[in-house]
């Protein structure tokens, strides 16, 4: 493992222990070069998921565009970077439960979605807003008169 500081091609690791519910295997390693150390994280790889988009085009599953979306939502908002994570981390298992070679966008957003909304209301809002594309004032009202609900 290359030292993300120095680049240095000796790492060693000075403790591993299971992660993410035993999904992963969290290791702390030290760079034999400049002696910092840093945290890499191991799970098993899976076949590739395929995500169909809304236009029929098939791309493969991307953890970051996940994060990103909630990220973007989540902006000064007060919700901290391990929540985020742990939605992140509870809607790509749910994902990967269906044992499925294929899903949909929409599926996807859906459950971020219902994640976000237990999560905070606004951030759910701003994610509705740009995933279910509103398109007037209206279709935004009835998103808002669902979560005051």
């Amino acid at each position: 493992m290359k030292c993300p500081f120095c680049n240095h091609e000796n790492t060693r690791v000075i403790d591993s222990r299971p992660a993410d519910e035993n999904n992963s295997i969290r290791r702390r390693r030290v760079c034999d070069e400049c002696s910092k150390r840093f945290t890499t994280y191991e799970k098993i790889e899976t076949i590739p998921l395929i995500v169909i988009k809304k236009d029929d085009n098939r791309e493969t599953y991307d953890r970051s565009k996940i994060e990103a979306g909630i990220l973007r939502a989540c902006h000064k908002r007060p919700v901290s970077a391990d929540s985020i994570n742990e939605l992140v981390d509870t809607v790509e298992t749910e994902i990967f439960n269906r044992e499925e070679k294929e899903i949909e966008s929409r599926d996807i957003g859906e459950m971020v979605m219902n994640k976000l909304k237990d999560l905070d209301a606004v951030a759910y809002v701003r994610f509705a807003s740009v995933y279910r594309e509103f398109k007037d004032i209206n279709t935004f009202m009835d998103e808002l008169k669902k979560v005051l609900e």
